[in-house]
């Protein structure tokens, strides 16, 4: 086990399993508040993706830290394996109101002793370590590069105000949408997973990431848009709601997420046809506003289609990497 941090009035523990969920999801939204982001996390979904982690032992790879008893920060990770070659990854999370106290420096040098300790029985010829930090805490981006990392590519949240005045965009010829059955599901996430192989950060997917898929909280069907030919799932958007988040902020907004085409349909039109189709489902749900989130240097222009079509940037992500 690695050794834990030693900071004056913190503990610093082990994972205790489910019963720790609430706690670290309140840590979440405690640090994403301090950032001036709008995301809300549950138990409940902590628990979609934790219960099915992999290259992950939550036992030995998540971190507490805790003042008086009370979980005010914690950290976790984990590796892929990337194009890039094998990738050390962390993740941290500091409720501000305990700022100050050395926890993100403590945080992410046990992350990085611990992430040396798993890579030390990895025999593969590229090994680096990486962060993903928001560009709104300086604090934590300033740590980031004091350690030596550097950035590498950058990621995007945006909002389309509103649902009205949306463009008419039909599909190109030989396609149609169908209501999605339960048999079809399974293609659709593989044709997802195919369609974003050629993407920067990609990981091979599992029976566990299939799973996790499907526990998704906000799963909904009937919500998605999914473009069909004679070969199969030739684009999609599988939109869904967020109503803990929408609760917590008194709005009514949807997400236009997992957006893909298929390689055979790429630059035709059919994704921007699958996100107007999405818009208007949503607004037809009582949605007033649609968000999505994208990798700004998307090797298919997808930061300039979403501009096109009304979304606006609202914050920003770096991803820092550095040899392990």
């Amino acid at each position: 086990m690695t050794a834990v941090p030693q900071l004056d009035s913190v503990v610093f523990r082990t994972f205790r399993g489910a019963d720790d969920y609430p706690a670290l999801a309140r840590i979440i939204n405690a640090s994403a508040e301090g950032e001036g982001d709008d995301r809300v996390e549950t138990a409940e979904a902590l628990a979609s993706a934790y219960d099915h982690l992999e290259r992950c032992e939550p036992s030995r790879d998540l971190l507490v830290a805790e003042v008086d008893r009370m979980p005010v920060a914690y950290s976790r990770v984990f590796w892929d394996d990337e194009e890039d070659g094998r990738i050390y990854k962390l993740v941290c999370f500091v409720d501000p109101a305990f700022g100050g106290r050395g926890l993100g420096s403590a945080l992410l040098a046990w992350n990085e002793a611990r992430l040396r300790e798993i890579a030390a029985d990895h025999d593969v010829p590229t090994k680096l370590v990486q962060a993903f930090v928001a560009d709104a805490n300086e604090a934590a981006s300033a740590l980031i590069r004091e350690a030596g990392y550097e950035p590498v590519t950058y990621m995007a949240q945006m909002v389309r105000p509103s649902v009205d005045d949306v463009p008419d965009h039909p599909l190109p010829d030989g396609l149609e949408i169908r209501p999605v059955r339960d048999e079809d599901i399974r293609t659709i996430w593989e044709a997802d997973v195919e369609a974003f192989k050629d993407h920067w950060g990609f990981v091979d997917q599992s029976e566990e990431d299939y799973r996790r898929f499907i526990e998704f909280p906000y799963h909904d069907p009937t919500l998605w848009k999914i473009a069909w030919d004679g070969e199969g799932v030739a684009g999609q958007v599988k939109s869904f709601i967020d109503t803990a988040q929408n609760d917590a902020h008194g709005r009514q907004r949807g997400w236009t997420e997992s957006i893909s085409t298929s390689r055979r349909w790429r630059r035709r039109g059919v994704a921007k046809a699958l996100i107007v189709e999405s818009i208007r489902e949503l607004a037809a749900r009582g949605m007033t506003e649609v968000a999505l989130g994208v990798h700004t240097e998307n090797p298919n222009g997808a930061y300039a289609l979403y501009d096109g079509l009304g979304y606006e940037l609202v914050r920003t992500w770096t991803t820092y990497r550095k040899p392990l």
